[in-house]
């Protein structure tokens, strides 16, 4: 059903409903794949009970905050960032727990994206006598679920596509890794817009880049924020023919953490040479696609698995968001094939100029300007002497 949304004038819910939001982004990193859910039970002016789920400790935001405010949960308000489940999962619905409280009124940001059950649990409070109020500080709402509104709709993850590059969309100079191997790779951006990266990791339950990442700039491809998380951060790596050195750093620590998507055509003593190692190796068919495919240096067309079926395996492995850190020829190509949800491009005040320096992404692109991607939802945000910008090339909540 489609949620009637209500706008809000009380001081009071504009008070509290940024806390429920501050407290569900807690569960960063922790209640994955379920969404992050933030709870405040208020009555008489004061927070009696509040809490945010994590997946291992099971129980949700508005279970932790009715416990905690025992009886004095009775007559209060709840104000919550999701609409309160009203069926049985993992654990019992919370609708149920909600009337058994004597909670008298629910303010929610939104509703559930999970279309089998959006707007039921309003409905069920409803119908109890308990009022109920929807879509104070919808936006931040949800944003904060982009990821499980993606996962729940299409079993996919979301993908946003990050790069650093100059105001001129440069992402290396030819000096640098990506286009000469022996040579030390310059950073782009400054020091505070690479620890914004590591949060951006952290964010995220997948990071996924291509084997020529790997070949010319060695990465490691962790989370170093030092932020608690459930579940290590995945680290994928697109590689064809398995060309990924002994040597890379990327193999000095696996713990069940590295997954390699190659092709059936892959060596099979490389592979089990990896999975000897702990190396997660996943073999898909060649991407097809009208566009532009990735060039070997003797030019013929070099397949690489097909994009779609590796998002579809790590939807069944239950990643819901993927930070794509790829170089220009892999972010062409998920852009070509519309698979990027969001953007987050980190931009330096410097200029590189030159045929020779990379652009952050080749392939076939459009073939006019009225043909462009559209990015909606702009946010700006400034890193030092650097900025970024984020945006939509799709509406998750709209599928």
């Amino acid at each position: 059903m489609t949620e009637v949304v209500h706008k809000h004038d009380s001081a009071t819910d504009a008070h509290y409903m940024p806390h429920a939001l501050a407290l569900a982004e807690r569960g960063t990193a922790l209640a994955s794949p379920n969404p992050l859910v933030g709870a405040v039970l208020v009555r008489d002016g004061k927070i009696v009970g509040e809490g945010f789920h994590t997946y291992d400790g099971r129980k949700h935001a508005e279970i932790l905050a009715i416990e905690q405010a025992g009886d004095a949960a009775r007559g209060a308000t709840l104000y919550i960032n999701l609409e309160p489940c009203c069926h049985t999962g993992r654990t019992g619905p919370c609708t149920g727990a909600i009337l058994a409280a004597g909670i008298r009124k629910v303010v929610a940001a939104m509703p559930d994206p999970n279309p089998q059950v959006s707007g039921k649990g309003f409905e069920i409070l409803r119908k109890a006598g308990i009022e109920v109020e929807v879509g104070l500080c919808e936006d931040q709402a949800r944003r904060l679920n982009e990821s499980f509104a993606r996962y729940i709709r299409s079993g996919l993850p979301l993908v946003t596509l990050k790069t650093a590059m100059t105001l001129d969309g440069r992402i290396a100079a030819p000096d640098d890794g990506f286009l000469s191997p022996a040579a030390p790779r310059g950073w782009v951006t400054s020091d505070l817009a690479r620890a914004h990266v590591q949060r951006q990791r952290h964010a995220h339950d997948a990071i996924l880049t291509g084997i020529g990442t790997i070949l010319a700039d060695d990465p490691l491809l962790t989370d170093r924020s030092g932020l608690p998380r459930r579940r290590p951060l995945l680290r994928i790596v697109m590689d064809s023919r398995l060309r990924i050195p002994p040597s890379a750093r990327l193999l000095t620590e696996v713990n069940n953490d590295l997954l390699i998507f190659t092709l059936p055509s892959a060596g099979p003593g490389k592979r089990r040479e990896l999975e000897r190692r702990g190396v997660l190796v996943c073999a898909v068919e060649a991407w097809v696609q009208a566009s532009r495919p990735v060039q070997e240096q003797a030019g013929r067309p070099a397949p690489r698995p097909d994009f779609c079926k590796v998002l579809e395996e790590l939807g069944r492995r239950e990643v819901t968001s993927v930070l794509l850190e790829a170089g220009a020829e892999l972010n062409g190509a998920a852009l070509d094939a519309r698979l990027v949800d969001k953007v987050f491009l980190y931009y330096a005040p410097k200029i590189l100029g030159g045929a020779d320096s990379l652009p952050m992404a080749t392939g076939h692109g459009v073939r006019s300007m009225s043909d462009a991607l559209a990015v909606t939802g702009i946010r700006r945000y400034d890193f030092g002497p650097d900025f970024a910008v984020e945006g939509c090339l799709r509406d998750v909540y709209a599928m």
